[in-house]
């Protein structure tokens, strides 16, 4: 089964990933991480990427679906693949689409996490992170035992920058202009599946295992 996860940074993309694979059997596949992984083993990609990256460049469209297209070529993709944090673009989508067809192949369904904007703001605003150790608190859902202090080390919990209100806003604000177009083209195709990620953890995942 070759599927597709959208959500919303907070949306608990990741978490319903990680269930998703572990489910199906298949790899949770993210572009960030393939990037990391081809730059750090010095790919002929890896380079390439590296290089632009590092003129603070956006990598090409080409290049992603290229980079994406030999990691699903991998003996742990031949029953299937989730794909997390791609395609980005409608261009991305209608590319990878013609090259999974060439090679015999299709996306099964589009998964799309659909959460008020209001309590993504509230979780990822709640998030605390441990300088030492890295270990991740959340103040609402899973708080340090002493305020400020992380339980694992005892370091000191911090709020990215990446976790406060207006980059928030505005990490929203572009994943919505990115993504509408693809919710669009991929309900159009009769594969979208649209799930309610304003519950638990356990109720969304019990509602996706139930549509896969």
């Amino acid at each position: 089964m070759n599927l597709i996860i959208f959500g919303a940074p907070g949306a608990g993309k990741g978490t319903q990933a990680e269930f998703v694979s572990k489910e199906k059997g298949i790899p949770s596949i993210s572009t960030g991480e393939i990037f990391r992984e081809a730059v750090a083993a010095k790919t002929p990609l890896g380079i390439k990427i590296a290089e632009i990256m590092s003129k603070g460049s956006l990598v090409s469209d080409g290049i992603v679906l290229k980079i994406v297209e030999e990691r699903i070529k991998k003996d742990d993709c031949k029953n299937g693949f989730l794909l997390d944090g791609f395609p980005r673009t409608l261009p991305q989508a209608k590319g990878f689409d013609n090259l999974l067809l060439a090679s015999g192949k299709k996306i099964d369904e589009v998964i799309s996490l659909d959460v008020a904007e209001e309590n993504i703001v509230q979780r990822l605003t709640s998030r605390r992170i441990c300088k030492k150790c890295g270990a991740k608190f959340n103040l609402e859902t899973l708080p340090p035992k002493i305020d400020g202090v992380c339980d694992n080390c005892g370091g000191e919990l911090f709020q990215r920058e990446d976790d406060m209100e207006k980059t928030i806003r505005h990490r929203l604000s572009v994943y919505y202009i990115e993504t509408q177009p693809l919710i669009e083209y991929y309900k159009s195709k009769g594969i979208l599946v649209t799930v309610d990620g304003n519950r638990s953890v356990s109720e969304i995942s019990q509602d996706i295992a139930s549509l896969l």
